[in-house]
């Protein structure tokens, strides 16, 4: 599992219109091409196999850059402004991580694909939170465009990643073997998640509690708690709400960690759609965290 979460912090404010959507993405793909431009030109010698990998990136970024701007134009008619942003855009790229990589002595391709991999991962996550907590409908189809464009990426990403692995140990099956699912894991922490939010909606307003409710269904995706379960006093409660927030970052992290190792097309594609539900879910629950204090 992830030591650290990708993405340090939610979207600071839900995306008001397609404008701002769309000024979001061109200052983080921007961004992106700007930082991975200067690792292509940085370096000696001995950073020469990474930096063609910059290289791709720095002109995948430009292009993605453009292509905003030409879907923004078919869009609203205009091309992204500054003055759309209400807030500084999430950066998908940090520098510091950028700078590990060129200051070590064992760079190499297939740690800048690696990398490259994260990034892309990282934007599905914030595109998947524009999309969860969008106002608009045509705002959240556009967000949820970009969601899947960001999972495109990441595979394409993941094959480069999985060559160099190939080139690097001469041993053409290298990469490919297949690591230990936690899925099982995930299977119980769903379980106990399930009985967090039922026990957090007893207590919350009627609005909130069809909020919560909806996030578990029926009771189809995993067994009903008990009726005679002893509701939790306010301080108990907010332990509920800290154990079912860390339960669910910790199944999208999984399923994220799964989708990075999967081996074959519909493992990727099933730990992508669990993903993209868990992050949406998470989302949800810290939305109604903050509203309940």
């Amino acid at each position: 599992m992830r030591s650290e979460p990708l993405l340090a912090a939610e979207p600071t404010a839900p995306v008001r219109n397609v404008g701002e959507l769309y000024a979001i993405a061109s200052t983080q793909a921007q961004r992106a091409a700007l930082r991975y431009g200067k690792l292509a030109a940085a370096g000696d010698e001995t950073f020469e196999p990474v930096r063609c990998v910059f290289e791709a990136l720095s002109e995948r970024e430009r292009q993605r850059a453009e292509a905003i701007e030409a879907a923004c134009i078919a869009a609203i008619g205009r091309a992204p402004a500054q003055a759309d942003l209400r807030w500084m855009p999430m950066d998908l790229v940090p520098t510091e991580e950028l700078s590990d990589l060129k200051n070590s002595l064992l760079s190499t391709a297939y740690g800048a694909w690696a990398l490259a991999v994260r990034h892309r991962e990282r934007a599905f996550i914030f595109w998947t939170y524009v999309a969860a907590r969008a106002e608009l409908a045509i705002v959240r189809a556009a967000a949820e465009r970009m969601a899947r464009e960001a999972l495109h990426d990441g595979n394409l990403l993941r094959r480069e990643r999985r060559l160099a692995w190939r080139a690097e140990r001469s041993e053409a099956h290298a990469g490919d073997a297949p690591a230990a699912t936690e899925l099982s894991s995930a299977a119980l922490l769903e379980s106990l998640l399930f009985k967090d939010i039922f026990r957090w909606s007893q207590e919350a307003p009627a609005a909130q509690r069809r909020h919560l409710l909806s996030l578990i269904g029926d009771g189809s995706q995993g067994p009903v708690p008990e009726t005679n379960d002893t509701l939790p006093h306010p301080e108990a409660l907010d332990e509920v709400k800290r154990r079912a927030l860390r339960r669910a970052e910790q199944l999208s992290s999984i399923y994220l960690d799964e989708a990075d190792k999967a081996v074959d097309q519909s493992r990727l594609e099933l730990a992508q759609q669990l993903a993209a539900r868990s992050i949406a879910r998470l989302a949800d629950l810290r939305t109604i965290a903050s509203h309940t204090g």
